[in-house]
């Protein structure tokens, strides 16, 4: 008997039963779930893909921050003041002498609120400006919450409108990036992208030259303008950029007509190689009366003005 039950205990499968479980192998799964939801399929590889880009330019799509600036002396914070500059907070001197500028630069801080009044002794406005001659006045100006270049497409398509940009390359005169960024806002455009690095910034002097229009005209920052040129026109945006030797005359460029990003360079030494080469065509402005160039925010001037009565 022992040994019948030792061949017994070694047989295999279930000895007491199965607990249901063959039952349940029998029973349906339910529908086929959609594809994006099968583990491994290529179309939720794709879904979780998308998601993956949605997320990175929410968590990663402006362009940055400036630092803070100061403004400083009695004429400077003044004209800062009246060309509606941001500014976070006033400084005054302890025991300051209440000239005109003095009493102006208040009443406009006091007129358009938000902006903090702040007394301070002298040697401590002295630390602040690192010993700058501020006559008693010091305007800070918080840091410029920049666009990130894609902003600048998507708000022309949310518009429904094809897109027209002003790229800067090598500009490095805040009040150059100030101008083309008024002739941007009057000629209906959508935005100006500079580089990261060897560029003017939204200064104080950008916004001022600006006459108040980059409260409305977003300016973008790119870490790699090259980079950034090639994405625009893997999204269908062509890419003009001026030049002196352009091969085309401006007037000849039918590129104004649609998506387009025009590149300007600086005064002295116009695009550089890699953003030249980077251009889907180069244009020139025409100049009978025989400059050798035109400075930054007059040539875009000009570009925006013919790009804008064609679409009109």
């Amino acid at each position: 008997m022992a040994a019948n039950n030792r061949r017994m205990s070694g047989k295999k499968g279930a000895q007491v039963g199965s607990g249901g479980q063959r039952r349940r192998g029998l029973e349906g799964k339910g529908p086929t779930p959609p594809a994006e939801m099968r583990k491994g399929h290529a179309k939720q590889r794709a879904a979780q893909a998308k998601t993956r880009r949605a997320q990175g330019r929410t968590t990663q799509r402006r362009g940055g921050r400036s630092a803070s600036e100061l403004v400083v002396g009695r004429n400077p914070v003044v004209e800062a003041l009246r060309g509606g500059v941001p500014a976070s907070t006033l400084y005054v001197q302890q025991f300051i002498d209440n000239d005109e500028r003095v009493r102006e630069a208040l009443q406009l801080a006091a007129d358009r609120g938000g902006i903090n009044l702040m007394e301070a002794p002298r040697p401590e406005l002295d630390r602040m400006t690192n010993g700058l001659n501020h006559q008693g006045l010091v305007l800070q100006v918080p840091p410029y919450e920049y666009a990130h270049p894609e902003d600048l497409v998507a708000a022309a398509h949310d518009e429904g409108e094809d897109p027209l940009i002003v790229a800067l390359d090598g500009v490095t005169d805040p009040r150059n990036l100030g101008a083309v960024v008024r002739s941007v806002s009057a000629f209906g455009g959508h935005g100006v992208l500079v580089p990261e690095r060897r560029a003017a910034g939204m200064t104080a002097g950008a916004w001022k030259t600006s006459a108040g229009t980059a409260a409305r005209t977003p300016v973008a920052r790119a870490t790699n303008l090259t980079r950034a040129l090639e994405a625009y026109k893997k999204a269908g945006v062509l890419v003009v950029g001026l030049a002196a030797d352009g091969e085309a005359e401006l007037g000849d460029v039918e590129a104004l007509d649609g998506p387009v990003v025009i590149v300007v360079g600086s005064e002295g030494k116009g695009l550089s190689r890699l953003v030249g080469e980077t251009c889907d065509v180069q244009a020139r402005i025409p100049m009978p009366g025989g400059a050798e160039s035109l400075n930054a925010g007059v040539a875009a001037g000009i570009v925006l003005y013919e790009a804008a009565r064609r679409r009109s």
